[in-house]
């Protein structure tokens, strides 16, 4: 059994009829079930079963009148992606890009340094901690008046709150400053994608694209958090505290040395070394696990209908395996890490005793300082314990930063100008002159020499079949593509001189892919202008005739519409994001197949509100569908990106070509669907 839904949808009527030639060819020996509202499938059914309108449904629940099953040109998005093991450009060495992470902090330096006394402070409070209490317990065994060791008593108080207090005051100014860099680097890194889509991020996996905006500028925090500022506090601690010692005692001060060298460089070189393949590894295979599970999530229905669930859930399964053995990698290494110091830590302490018990017998030491000399090494390696782990996160944001800049530094797939020049008033008008546009790996122009003027109030269709270069016109337009060949002028100012958010406020575009946020139909309308009126968003919606099914909704504009408009129809969603369009007010509106995923009767009438609506606006309007074009001023019929025809409706119908055909194979479209009426 093979369920079919809208299998000729978006295509020309020649494309459709090859569809329709493959679905006979399928249905040899099968039982199929087609679910369509264009009818050229229908010749091929044995019956035809016309579903009736909806009764008004029960709004008492709060859900929605409109089942809302998610168009599989959504659903299977990522299923055309490139895999995520491509290797992508190296733009930087690893040495290069911990310069660039260190250049973030520039502006907050003062911060970071505020946060590194601090943190030096608190730790050099916890080696006094614990070298006067030493002492403080040494001379009460003594029992000396108590006023003689009220200094030792007041130091032990002060060194016991000075530690949480610089502590604390560390973590608020370092991540204050840290969290700061990091929102900046989040929004450096969105506007990178802006840039770049779409045609930028042909060859992203949309979960490892997260995993980059996410998870990998998360971790750029660990360089300072967990490497920088750890590295530098225990370098100071550890040279007040051999100096401390020193002055106590030279031999101890020299084991205490040896002891923080070997914890504090020794054991990180040694866990670096052991680590440094899995840390390497770890953020690349995180993006392996995001793309995995974001394919599984998103394509669940038609993976389970393919009879692919088990094997993707297999697949994510894996990456969760193998990102799990290399995690188990990294904490060996930190295991190994904590013992090789804990060992260091005692043999240290050991020495220490060795030479102060030596020390105390030659009355080269006085008996109360023995036990300073022997309890300040335990509390000076808590400078350097952590720096075998710092050193493994100090691998991990090196891949990290790679990733993330691999994408800040990424090619923009448009040029923009170094000093874009002022964008017009008015754009008109909009004149190509022998443009010719190509799409990254392929072979031949997909636009060619295409000639067009659109003048103030003026609307032109463009025509053709599937692969004509329709849409690839559009995205020429809005400056998504840039030409190879021609010129492109808004008031005749060059508009590759012009950044391309101002052409792109000059010329406006509805795709039939046009994307619906998880939010209120209010709220993505207020995306094309977030000062309208009430009374001016009812006015899109019932333009994009859209109102009345808007009033019965449970909430009104506020309603719902889920992620990428999933509770709404395909049509209802291409008359949402027209409604946006409308809103918008663009000077030049390009629209592209604005009436897909509709009836054909429903299609016609909307085209024929489109161009009432669009009386006196500048508008392209991209069709394969002939209805209403007698309204427009002028008809572009493409082929294989080449205009073959152009004129007014009436006068390319009226002689032997490709439009003429293209309004027979139309015309006899709709006889069937005549035929097919009870």
């Amino acid at each position: 059994v093979l369920l079919l839904d809208e299998p000729t949808a978006a295509l020309d009527g020649a494309t459709e009829a090859e569809v329709v030639a493959a679905v006979r060819r399928l249905a040899e020996g099968r039982t199929v079930l087609l679910v369509v509202h264009r009818p050229a499938l229908l010749e091929v059914a044995d019956r035809v079963v016309r579903l009736a309108e909806p009764a008004p449904a029960d709004l008492s629940d709060g859900t929605l009148p409109v089942p809302g099953a998610r168009g599989a040109e959504e659903t299977a998005v990522s299923a055309v992606s490139v895999a995520p093991d491509v290797p992508a450009p190296m733009v930087e060495a690893r040495g290069g890009v911990l310069a660039r992470v260190r250049a973030m902090s520039a502006a907050r330096r003062g911060r970071l340094g505020l946060g590194l006394l601090l943190g030096s402070l608190a730790l050099g409070s916890a080696v006094g901690l614990m070298a006067t209490s030493g002492y403080l317990i040494s001379r009460a065994s003594e029992q000396p008046p108590v006023l003689y060791l009220m200094v030792a008593v007041t130091a032990t108080r002060a060194f016991g709150i000075g530690r949480a207090v610089f502590r604390y005051a560390e973590r608020l100014v370092t991540h204050d400053a840290v969290l700061r860099m990091l929102a900046d680097t989040r929004v450096a890194v969105y506007r990178r994608l802006e840039r770049l889509a779409p045609a930028g991020l042909r060859r992203t996996r949309r979960g490892d694209l997260l995993s980059r905006l996410v998870a990998d500028v998360d971790a750029l925090q660990d360089y300072w958090l967990r490497w920088l500022l750890p590295a530098g506090g225990a370098v100071v601690v550890s040279a007040a505290s051999i100096g401390f010692t020193a002055w106590l005692l030279p031999e101890a001060g020299a084991v205490l040395a040896a002891g923080l060298l070997a914890a504090g460089v020794g054991v990180p070189l040694v866990t670096g070394a052991v680590a440094r393949r899995a840390e390497r590894r770890l953020a690349p295979a995180r993006g392996v696990l995001a793309t995995r599970v974001a394919d599984l999530l998103t394509g669940t229905a038609e993976l389970t209908v393919a009879g692919a669930l088990p094997g993707r859930a297999a697949e994510a399964r894996r990456a969760d395996g193998t990102l799990t053995r290399i995690a188990s990698r990294a904490a060996t290494a930190t295991a190994l890490g904590d013992g090789l110091t804990a060992l260091i830590t005692g043999l240290t302490v050991a020495g220490a005793a060795l030479v102060g018990a030596q020390a105390v017998a030659a009355d080269r030491l006085a008996g109360v300082a023995m036990a300073v000399v022997v309890l300040t090494p335990l509390a000076a390696f808590e400078a350097v314990l952590g720096l075998p782990l710092a050193v493994q996160y100090r691998q991990r944001v090196s891949r990290s930063a790679e990733r993330v800049y691999e994408v800040l530094d990424a090619p923009e797939p448009v040029r923009e100008p170094e000093t874009p020049r002022q964008a017009p008033s008015s754009p008109f008008p909009v004149v190509l002159r022998g443009l010719a546009a190509r799409h990254a790996g392929q072979d031949r122009d997909a636009l060619a020499g295409l000639d067009l003027t659109l003048a103030e109030g003026r609307r032109v269709a463009v025509v053709g079949p599937s692969g004509s270069g329709k849409t690839t016109l559009a995205q020429t337009l809005l400056r998504f593509l840039d030409a190879d060949a021609g010129s492109y002028t808004l008031a005749g100012v060059d508009a590759y001189a012009l950044a391309g958010d101002d052409v792109r406020r000059l010329v406006g575009l509805c795709a039939q892919d046009a994307h619906l946020f998880d939010s209120s139909v209010r709220e993505n309308l207020l995306l094309a202008r977030k000062d309208a009126t009430e009374s001016e968003l009812r006015d899109a919606l019932a333009r994009a005739r859209l109102l009345e099914w808007a009033d019965s909704l449970p909430d009104g504009l506020d309603t719902l519409v889920g992620a990428h408009g999933a509770r709404l129809s395909g049509g209802q969603r291409q008359r949402l994001a027209l409604a946006r369009a409308l809103l918008a007010d663009f000077p030049v509106l390009v629209l592209d197949e604005p009436a897909e995923h509709l009836d054909l009767p429903t299609a016609d009438a909307l085209t024929a509100d489109l161009l009432a609506a669009t009386e006196g606006r500048t508008t392209l309007l991209i069709t394969h569908r002939l209805a209403g074009l007698r309204a427009v001023d002028e008809v572009l019929v493409l082929d294989r990106g080449r205009v073959v025809q152009r004129g007014t409706y009436a006068e390319l119908a009226a002689v032997p070509g490709p439009l003429r055909e293209m309004a027979g194979r139309e015309a006899a479209a709709e006889l069937l669907v005549a035929q097919t009426r009870p």
